[in-house]
């Protein structure tokens, strides 16, 4: 539940998407907020997202996402991992959409949902992470060291409740 704000909730895992490039999940939110848009930095909101975090070489970061990174560590006391892929809902972008976090190219959003249409239902997803990867980042990906489910209100000061289920890794 996001009442105006962010809420998660991320586990560690040690996965290898070459071993194991296939996720399956299940979300469902009741109702889909008017407004939502990733591509606008005002309106960024969003319902459901499943977020992977990923290792990669820190020395290929450009000098901006350096810099972002080093100003996230010293206000959080977080480092950022080297890239971020978040399958989202969202309320504007086509379906296979590709967006970019504004501050940093190292995250990115990949659309796999789209509008109202499937609100009130159980949704289920099948996605090859390694190939949406290297479609989004133009690489390899290291391996995987978080999943996450994550629902987003902050920006429109909505009140959102979704619901995540049966989320797994598989080789086939």
């Amino acid at each position: 539940t996001a009442r105006s704000s962010t809420s998660g909730l991320r586990c560690d895992v040690d996965i290898d998407p070459v071993e194991q490039p296939w996720v399956r999940w299940e979300w469902r939110t009741d109702d889909f907020p008017d407004g939502v848009d990733i591509a606008d930095d005002d309106r960024d909101d969003s319902p459901a997202r499943l977020v992977l975090t990923f290792d990669g070489d820190m020395g290929r970061l450009s000098p901006r996402d350096r810099a972002f990174f080093e100003f996230v560590r010293l206000i959080t006391g977080q480092q950022l991992p080297y890239a971020t892929l978040m399958y989202t809902w969202d309320g504007k972008a086509a379906v296979e959409d590709v967006i970019a976090y504004p501050r940093t190219g190292r995250i990115q959003y990949l659309v796999v949902e789209r509008g109202a249409g499937g609100a009130g239902k159980w949704l289920g997803y099948r996605r090859n992470v390694r190939e949406d990867f290297r479609r989004v980042f133009g690489e390899e990906p290291g391996r995987i060291r978080h999943v996450g489910v994550l629902a987003d209100s902050d920006d429109l000061q909505l009140d959102l409740t979704s619901w995540f289920a049966d989320i797994r890794f598989d080789a086939t």
